[in-house]
């Protein structure tokens, strides 16, 4: 009879495998579903400079996120692009502290900013978890004392929302110099996208685990212990302000960890399901989990660039197969990735091999060279 450890193996293989197979059509699908949630303004799209190349882009580098914090940065860096500045501020009983920000003169004085949610913009997002768009005498004069006007008046507030709950609210406005912009359309679908990312990367590391415990379930009558939603709907549970940490946790609770560190991972960083991404080890075999936490997520994300070419030019790939110039077709889109594959990973212990190029060969030419052309370079 096959023992217990060998059926849990064959559970976490099979239940990965059709999580992987099926992450093309749920990226579709959630793009398409944020899509369908945006609010149709012809005139701010047309008004908007993001792209829908762009914004597919940004949308990517939050999905190529492996943990919750690195799926949070990936959101903050990517509304930046759409604005002048932007901040996220934690929610926690009813409180928001800042957590993170991106344009500011004192990025770091944002870290622990206590920001009042009892008025304006921030209670109006809070009680009806939607996004509004203001003006800067909308939010807290501690915060606008703080860090100053924008030079537009303008401001966005927008909740990460995680099982209908605000975990988290998302500002942004023009910056302080003449000339910026703030396109909200794209800021915004960002931020749904961010919450739909949090919550199925969330399942897809939950499904193995939950499935080897409806095996012990079968194998011993005891009942399971109960899973609590907080840490699947909370990317922030680790998070609590420097100022009311000695009053809210009891005196025998543990230390709480800040956001930065390892501690304060919901989810703990488990390898991707990915059955076939173990990173090649070097001539002396030895790589230390670090690197090879590196050669990880730069294989996933190669791999995620090359799922969003197949996924918006299929019959551009269905021709250049048939001919046999999948790369004069493409040329433009795999640069563009290609670019931004080496921003992330060509200067990391990952840049020995360059899985970007290999992903194109297996995937996008299934294996077959000669179909990406004359002028494709090896």
């Amino acid at each position: 009879m096959t023992d217990k450890s060998s059926l849990e193996h064959i559970v976490e293989r099979v239940v990965s495998q059709v999580l992987q197979s099926h992450l093309p059509q749920l990226r579709e699908e959630l793009v398409r579903r944020v899509a369908e949630e945006l609010p149709q303004d012809e005139g701010a799209t047309a008004a908007s400079g993001a792209s829908p190349g762009e914004l597919l882009r940004s949308v990517a580098l939050i999905q190529a996120g492996s943990t919750q914090k690195e799926i949070l940065r990936a959101l903050l860096d990517s509304a930046s692009r759409y604005c002048g500045r932007t901040a996220l501020f934690v929610i926690k009983s009813g409180a928001a502290t800042g957590w993170q920000g991106r344009g500011f003169e004192e990025n770091d004085a944002l870290k622990d900013f206590p920001l009042n949610v009892s008025r304006g913009l921030a209670e109006r997002v809070l009680e009806e978890h939607a996004p509004f768009t203001g003006q800067i005498i909308d939010m807290d004069p501690r915060f606008v004392d703080h860090f100053g006007s924008p030079a537009s008046d303008t401001v966005l507030l927008l909740p990460l929302l995680l099982k209908d709950k605000v975990a988290a609210l998302l500002y942004a406005d023009a910056g302080l110099e003449a000339g910026r912009s703030l396109e909200s359309a794209a800021v915004e679908l960002l931020v749904v996208s961010t919450s739909a990312w949090l919550e199925l990367s969330s399942l897809r590391k939950q499904a193995p685990r939950e499935s080897m415990g409806g095996m012990e379930r079968v194998e011993h009558p005891a009942p399971p212990p109960v899973q609590t939603v907080n840490t699947f709907n909370d990317p922030f549970a680790g998070h609590s302000p420097r100022h009311a940490m000695a009053a809210a946790a009891p005196a025998s609770a543990p230390a709480v960890a800040e956001p930065d560190s390892p501690q304060a991972e919901v989810v703990s960083a488990a390898p991707s399901p990915h059955v076939d991404e173990a990173p090649p080890a070097p001539a002396s075999g030895q790589i230390s989990p670090d690197d090879a936490d590196v050669h990880r997520k730069a294989q996933r994300f190669a791999r995620l660039l090359v799922d969003e070419i197949k996924l918006y030019n299929q019959a551009k790939v269905t021709e250049g197969r048939k001919n046999k110039d999948l790369y004069d077709r493409l040329k433009e889109d795999i640069e563009k990735s290609r670019a931004t594959y080496k921003k992330r990973y060509g200067n990391t212990v990952a840049a020995d091999t360059d899985y970007f190029q290999v992903e194109l060969v297996r995937s996008l030419a299934e294996d077959d060279v000669s179909i990406m052309g004359a002028n494709f370079r090896h």
